[in-house]
């Protein structure tokens, strides 16, 4: 009792080293403790009114509610926040999925970790992130889209801060474009305003109507403000099958040439990459002014995937089963997977994208 009222009287429990960020909760255990002495120091003869008992646990309550939401580290451990990981979490966590679950793609690996955690670092970005990745089906680009919001949102996709479309899901009739464009801007600019983080993922920028993407060219630009909304913390990732053929001409060059695919640089094919996309009537992209006003930060290559990358990727699959790897039934897989060119057969045609559908024939389910 003592020691109950001792803490009523400093609010704090005796520390007196307690910062401001404690301050919530001194006024929420103020009233516990206040309604624990009111309990203890009542005549027991006497029965506490039903009705003066229920508004105190009320209060108490509602007092404890108020210091868990003015207390914001507590409160998104119960709710969603918008980023609630420290840059540095996002960067490890963004890293080790790549390094766990990406194979062949070491320009991917490099680019993208460098570029989301200097973005992220940067409290005084002029623009926000904008990633625009190539390469063919099943080389890893809606994998990689999906580690990177699974980094900073812990519910990935599926949060409220991430917004995915898909082009011929979303805006597959050309004669809308001009009604696609209103809802696209009017999307964008209503969850910047209230997350400033969101994530924007846009797939199949190979079957979008050309000039609908230069809708969201306000929101990429370099304003500090848009009708006073700031898009400067937004990050926009674009998903594309354009610009596969500049990536394997390079890749098959550096192939025949004896060279190591390791070798590749982002020099290497950066600038060839942007210009073929711009070029290309089918990429979505095509004369673009999202391309023509320099505002996607990264063109990224995901490299065509080699025989020995699907068996790490069918090897991966069967262990996520909770099946032991049966080396014959691997070998099996990737075997019947497609390769081209037709004469060297170096690079899986649909990548590792049809490897989950062809152990369903080996395995019970």
């Amino acid at each position: 009792m003592a020691a109950a009222e001792a803490a009523l009287r400093d609010g704090s429990g005796g520390s007196e080293a307690a910062g401001p960020a404690m301050k919530p909760w001194r006024g929420a255990r103020r009233a516990a403790l206040g309604l624990a002495l009111l309990l203890l120091l009542a005549p027991p003869a006497r029965a506490v009114e039903p009705i003066s008992l229920g508004l105190a646990i009320a209060g108490a309550a509602a007092s404890a509610l108020t210091g868990i939401i003015s207390y914001p580290r507590l409160y998104c451990y119960f709710r969603e926040c918008c980023l609630q990981r420290h840059e540095q979490r996002v960067a490890a966590a963004l890293q080790e999925s790549l390094d766990r679950r990406l194979f062949g793609q070491h320009l991917v690996s490099k680019v993208v970790v460098r570029a989301v955690r200097g973005f992220l670092s940067n409290a005084q970005a002029k623009k926000p992130l904008a990633l625009s990745l190539h390469g063919w089906t099943g080389t890893g680009k809606n994998f990689v889209s999906k580690i990177i919001a699974e980094s900073i949102y812990k519910r990935g996709l599926k949060s409220n801060y991430v917004h995915q479309f898909v082009a011929t899901l979303h805006f597959p009739h050309a004669h809308s474009i001009n009604l696609y464009k209103d809802q696209l801007q009017s999307w964008i600019r209503g969850n910047v305003s209230i997350c400033p983080r969101s994530i924007f993922i846009f797939d199949e920028m190979d079957k979008m109507h050309a000039g609908l993407i230069d809708a969201i060219k306000p929101f990429l630009d370099y304003y500090e403000l848009l009708d006073g909304v700031s898009y400067r913390q937004a990050i926009f990732i674009f998903l594309s099958n354009a610009g596969a053929e500049k990536i394997t001409e390079v890749a098959l060059d550096f192939w025949r040439n004896g060279k190591e695919r390791e070798d590749i640089q982002l020099t290497d094919m950066q600038n060839a990459l942007s210009v073929s996309v711009f070029n290309n009537r089918n990429s979505g992209f095509w004369h673009s002014t999202l391309i023509d006003r320099n505002l996607i930060d990264y063109f990224v290559p995901f490299l065509p995937l080699e025989y020995k990358h699907v068996k790490m990727c069918v090897r991966v699959e069967i262990e996520s089963r909770g099946y032991a790897v049966d080396e014959d039934i691997l070998t099996r897989v990737a075997d019947e997977m497609t390769y081209f060119p037709r004469e060297e057969r170096i690079y899986s045609d649909k990548g590792c994208k049809t490897v989950d559908a062809k152990l369903d024939y080996y395995y019970d389910l």
